[in-house]
């Protein structure tokens, strides 16, 4: 077994001490899982040829042009093969032991869920659901993969992926669910997420007496109202302090 950094430790002891642990998550979360960055230098955002990826994930764009949408979305967005790291698998053990009692996460990779996770709020929906905008019938990820070029319903509309595309509000109902959290949490981990996107970010605003805790490899807005600031790779973080 490796020795823990003293910040590893701090984190255990906080983790140990919480009744109400709340996990806040982005991006840096599923990067060991090998799922690029969408906003850091070497992501997703900085490889877009002629439009911005923010452009391309837009429901204008989605609307206007469906197969160039399917052949960038299906290229480019969809993980198939991504497996969930140590830290996926930290957080799932923290919720068995009762002590995790929701993860807020701004991926839509599903990577939680499959590490075991139960209590999951998908703010920006998830990629392995996808709905037929006629008549609502439900696809997995790996159906719309399995259809070439723009995937269509046998009812004959279009499928498009649940996500929250640029352009569209959050689920009211996730939103809210997650604010509740937040403010009923006495530790809240934020981790892997530059906390610069809102209204996302906006949640650690509902945080009352909780303990706030960033895991990031760089500064973020939240970092002089932080207990605890851990500059080391999220996965292995949370792995070493989050017993088995």
């Amino acid at each position: 077994m490796s020795v823990m950094t003293p910040a590893q430790v701090a984190l255990r002891q906080m983790i140990d001490k919480s009744r109400y642990t709340v996990f806040f998550g982005g991006a840096g979360m599923s990067t060991e899982s090998g799922i690029p960055d969408f906003r850091s230098e070497h992501g997703l955002y900085r490889q877009a040829e002629g439009k911005t990826y923010e452009e391309m994930l837009s429901i204008r764009f989605f609307l206007n042009h469906p197969d160039v949408f399917w052949a960038f979305y299906k290229k480019v967005m969809l993980h198939p093969h991504a497996k969930p790291n140590a830290g996926h698998y930290a957080l799932a053990r923290l919720e068995k032991q009762g002590r995790l009692k929701a993860i807020v996460t701004q991926n839509i990779d599903g990577l939680h869920q499959l590490a075991g996770s139960q209590k999951v709020l998908e703010l920006h929906g998830t990629v392995r659901r996808n709905l037929c905008m006629a008549c609502n019938q439900v696809l997995s990820m790996e159906a719309v993969l399995a259809m070439p070029g723009t995937p269509r319903c046998h009812c004959g509309g279009i499928i498009r992926p649940d996500i929250v595309f640029y352009g569209e509000p959050l689920n009211n109902d996730v939103m809210d669910e997650s604010i509740r959290a937040v403010m009923k949490c006495d530790l809240l981990i934020a981790g892997g997420t530059s906390l610069s996107v809102y209204p996302a970010a906006g949640l650690l605003g509902y945080r009352r007496e909780a303990k706030l805790v960033l895991i990031n490899l760089t500064p973020t807005p939240f970092d002089q109202r932080a207990d605890l600031i851990v500059r080391e790779h999220i996965a292995t973080t949370l792995d070493a302090a989050i017993s088995a």
